[in-house]
This record gives C-alpha cells, structure tokens and sequence, in this order.
C-alpha cells in the first residue's frame, strides 16, 4: 500500500507542473497599420490585466520607447497625428485607431510654423522624442525592443523611432499568470518519504520472513531415511564464457536498485524550485507596487494638480544637468550651457569663464552635484511653465554647502533648465515642505498673504543692503543670521572706500534684476522664494587724474588698465528667502545666496 500510495503522490504532484500546468503568462498583440512616426500605448491596454506589463516592439530601425503620465505625452505630441493602441474589452484584444493632434501649446514656441517662399505656412520638423524630461525612463533598441515595466493609472508609452520615420508596427503586451503549483512539492516530497518508509518496511518483512525458518524445538525422532546419492557439482563459468544476455540478466538486477534511488533524487531536486511548495511569507492578496511613481499622493490630495515632476524622474534630470555642467566647468565652453541653463544662472557662468580666461585667480564657480537629492520640491502644476526646487548634497566633498537648484520648464518640448543655482548659507534652516509626491502650491509675486510681496522682496533687501539699520524694511529681516549682509552692505562698502585711495570715489547702488520671481508655498503658509538682484558699483577719479587697476575680475572683463573717467562693475545676486505668512511672529530669513560679476566697463 505504501509504494501504491507514493506512486500515486510523485505521479500527482509531476502531472500538477506537466499536464496540468497552466500557463505562465496572457499576452495580446496588434500590427499598427500606415506609416505613422508615433504611436501611444494607452494605460487601459497596459492594465487589461493584473501584474507587471512586458510590451516587445519589431519594427526596422532604431526603435524607441519611453513611458510617462499621459498627459504629458499627449502634450509632448501637440499638433502631430498619432496612433492610439486601446484595449476591447468586447473582443478581448487591441486595437487602433488614428488621432489627430490638438492645438499647439502656446507657450511651445518651437512648432509655430514659419512662412515659405509663397508666404504660406511651412511644415516643421517632427520633433525627436528622445531625452525629453517628461519621460519616466526610456529604451532604445536595435529593430526590435522589450521593456517590462509595472505602471500605475494614467501612465501611457510612447512608441516611435526619431519622429520622423514609421513607428515600429508590431506591438505585443503580456502579463505574468500565477502558475504556481504549491502542493507540487509537498506531493512529490512526501511521495519520496513514503516511497522509502515502503522500502524500509519491504526490508524488514523479508528480514522477519528469513528469522523465522531457523532452527525449530527438537521432535521426536523417526526412521531414518535412506541416504541419497550426492548431486554432481556444477562446473565454474569463466566470466569470458558468459554470453550477452547472461550479462544482460545479471546486471539488470543491480540497475532494478539504482533507478527508484535516481528517480528519488531527481524528484527532490527538481522540487527546490520556489514555484513547487506554499508561500506563507506574504498572504496571497498582496499586489505588486507600481514602479512609475512610488511615492503616489493619498487620495484626499486626489483633487489638486500633480506635482511637476517625480522623485526619479527630477533624479535623472538632475544627472543630466551636472554632467552638462561638469563638462562646461571643465573646458571653460560656454555654449554647452543654454541647454540646461536660463536667466542668472546661465549668465554667471558665461561671466565666470571669461574671466577665467584672462585672470586665472578667479575662484571657480561651485559644482552642481548629481546626487543625493536631500530636498525635492516640485510645483503642483499641470500646464507649462513649470517649476522645481531641489537641494542637492555633495557626497565627493562634504565640506562644499549644498546647492539649490531653481528649474523651469517653459513648453512640454524643452528640457528643465537651471534659473537659479543658488549655495545654502552654511547656517540656514530650511523650513518644511510637502512631500515631493504632493509638491508645493505656486505662489503670486504679488499675492498679499504673506509678510511681504514676493516682487518686492529684491528692492526691500537692497534697500537693507545700502541703509542698513536705517531701512524701513530692517526690522522685517532676520539680519542677525544673514551671512551676505556682512559681505555687500554698509560696513563692507566703507572698508572698500577706505582701502581706495583718497583721489578715488567709490558709489554704489543695487535694483531688482531681470530674472524672473519663483514662489512656492511651504506647509505653514509661508513661501520660498527665489530672486535676482543688480549691485552697481562706480569707481572715479576726484582729481581730474588716473585712476590704475591692477589685475583682477574687473580689469579681465573691461580690458581697462587706466582711465580718467572711472569703471563701473556690475555683480548679480541669486538669492533665496523664506518668506512667512501674513500674521506670523517669524522674519523673513536668507536661506542663501550666489554674488557673481556679470559686468564692467569703462564709465562713458
């Protein structure tokens, strides 16, 4: 009974990963008919079925493929026709349908068409999708391609080559089916178990069996029966005269021993498999996590506008911000920085190495860190422009303050590019924020909730600058822990007339400078806020004599060596505060600061 019921088991617990194995995933696949450049996988056909999403794409050429929030996708795509890819519930497959592309986006400048020689509109290039910064993560592939991803609601992707050329037509989306079979490898162990017990049990019955045809009690004894005549023994074989199937029949014998050990063993290894046995580990409702956005809202922020950017996506714009900047730094070339740079900070760094040229004893600019990201603020905004702050550590040089970045995004088809790269003052507190999967609310400049207007934030602290204590504004700064009043304000500007010399006068003024005015709020209502201010400074002679500069900033960038006229300079500041909300006992306080020479010239 035993070797009948461990047959049974081996034999129910092989047919459960054989015959009666269900199958490992359920896929749908569609061919894209015309020849369009692009083609958007809708988030229905991606959640047709639970579990993560393989999509495998054939086409000829580069093949290109990348995922992000549809909107964003179907922003990016603007006035081009596409093809939509859905999921029919009815037939329970995919299908297609053409759209047409909507109005361009008016602050996406790049596909307003232009005028031909016969005055009407000419048609513009399609634009390349690849390293835009909508997307979550995207592959390139040689003719065909294959990505798993496992993304949440009102993700899509979006499939093409270079925006010119046929998207790739042949589209396939599967899913993994739960094919495990947890009583497989109970089966087949126990199988094994009760197949030895029955081998155990064989043994010791023949054992019992043999014990029990020994010497018996002594009967009483009988006649005796006449002797028999001995039996002739048997010649002895040679092995050499034994013929094949003698062979055969011997060692099949010791084979018969082997094959229930082999069988055993086999059966025991092939059960290892994760796949064959229980999983009380986990209990069986629970669901993967979607890898798009991890850091989801909860649903009572449902209603509000989606944060700018993800956590990974601001991650891999950042890395390429720095590489950019990097690279810039390193070879002093200025054109690779309108491609992620904008406003002050693009102009900081243009000035920098000018200088640098002439007067290699400039300090060099701060680096823009890849990594880590210790502070992740995006705005809730859905249109354009659109809005980032991040502060960034520096892991290679611990000793370098933080640097906060100020992004911006003006169109769905440019990159984020840096407005402000702004260095945290070494003792400063940077107020609390919402979670980067929330992000912060945009702030007016000229809202009137808060302490002060955001707009008149430069000339109130240029007006502290030049008055110090005097200022009408003083009292709303926290100026006992501002780091940059000391360097540029009253105090400073005496020590620099009296270290000129006497036949020199020295002038200074300030004004709101052209960058623009970024407001985000923070989770007490108050706002961070970043802006630009202009420091004008005029050196003249009050003799009517020469006034000599020695090597420095100035000198490289006016190319003035003497003058009786005088030199005016001109420094930019990028300056970031917290700015609290109207009513607050707080004061406005410098959360840092970047002091650069962008100007100078010989005085007219």
């Amino acid at each position: 009974m035993a070797f009948v019921a461990a047959a049974c088991m081996i034999a129910l617990g092989i047919a459960q990963r054989t015959v009666f194995l269900e199958p490992a995933s359920v896929s749908v696949s569609t061919t894209v008919e015309g020849n369009g450049p692009f083609t958007v996988i809708d988030g229905d056909a991606l959640l047709a079925h639970e579990g993560a999403q393989t999509i495998s794409l054939r086409g000829s050429g580069n093949t290109f493929m990348s995922y992000g929030r549809t909107a964003d996708i179907e922003a990016w795509l603007g006035d081009i026709d596409f093809t939509r890819v859905t999921y029919d519930e009815d037939t329970k497959e995919l299908s297609t349908a053409e759209v047409r592309g909507q109005t361009v986006n008016p602050m996406d400048q790049t596909r307003l068409p232009s005028m031909d020689s016969s005055g009407l509109p000419a048609a513009a290039p399609n634009p390349n999708p690849r390293g835009s910064d909508l997307w979550l993560d995207e592959w390139t592939g040689d003719n065909s391609l294959s990505a798993t991803v496992n993304v949440p609601e009102g993700i899509s992707i979006l499939v093409a080559t270079d925006g010119t050329a046929p998207a790739p037509k042949n589209i396939r989306i599967s899913w993994p089916l739960d094919n495990s079979t947890p009583w497989a490898g109970p089966l087949i162990a126990g199988g094994g178990i009760l197949l030895l017990v029955g081998l155990v049990l064989y043994l010791l019955a023949l054992l019992h069996l043999r014990r029990s045809r020994g010497p018996r009690r002594n009967l009483p004894k009988g006649p005796r029966m006449p002797k028999l005549p001995k039996a002739p023994k048997p010649k002895m074989i040679k092995a050499n005269q034994i013929n094949g199937a003698q062979r055969k029949s011997i060692g099949r014998s010791s084979r018969i021993a082997v094959v229930p050990v082999l069988l055993v063993s086999g059966l025991a290894l092939s059960g290892c498999s994760a796949s064959f046995w229980p999983d009380l580990s986990a209990p069986a409702s629970s669901s993967p996590t979607p890898t798009a956005d991890a850091t989801a809202p909860p649903e009572q922020f449902d209603e509000l506008p989606p944060p700018a950017v993800t956590v990974p996506q601001l991650e891999r714009i950042v890395r390429k911000i720095a590489v950019v900047a990097n690279e810039a730094d390193t070879s002093m070339n200025a054109e690779l920085l309108p491609s992620r740079f904008t406003g002050p900070a693009l102009l900081e760094r243009q000035k920098d190495y000018q200088i640098r040229a002439s007067f290699p004893e400039q300090p060099v600019l701060a680096p823009i860190p890849a990594s880590p990201l210790e502070i992740i603020l995006p705005q809730q905004n859905a249109s354009w422009p659109r809005t980032a702050v991040t502060v960034i550590l520096n892991e290679e040089d611990p000793t370098i303050a933080p640097m906060t970045l100020v992004l911006t995004q003006n169109s769905p088809r440019e990159n984020y590019q840096v407005e402000y790269a702004i260095t945290l003052a070494a003792d400063a507190t940077f107020p609390e924020v919402a979670p980067a999967s929330i992000g912060a609310p945009p702030v007016a400049p000229d809202t009137k909730f808060l302490v002060m207007k955001p707009e008149d934030l430069a000339a109130a602290y240029g007006d502290v600058i030049l008055k110090d204590t005097a200022s009408e504004y003083y009292s709303l700064f926290d100026i006992e822990h501002d780091s940059f009043v000391p360097q540029v304000g009253v105090a400073a500007t005496e020590k620099r007339r009296a270290d000129l010399p006497t036949t020199t006068d020295l002038t200074v003024s300030n004004e709101p400078g052209p960058g623009p005015t970024v407001a985000l709020g923070t989770i007490d209502s108050g706002a961070i806020v970043a802006v630009n201010m202009y420091q004008m400074e005029s050196a003249t002679p009050n003799d009517n004599g020469t006034v000599e500069f020695k090597a420095s900033a100035s000198k490289s960038l006016s190319g003035v060596e003497k003058t009786t006229k005088g030199v005016t300079s001109t420094r930019s500041d990028q300056l970031l505060f917290y700015v609290p909300a109207q009513g607050s006992d707080e004061k406005i306080r410098l959360l840092g600061f970047a002091h650069s020479l962008i100007a100078a010239s010989e005085i007219p």
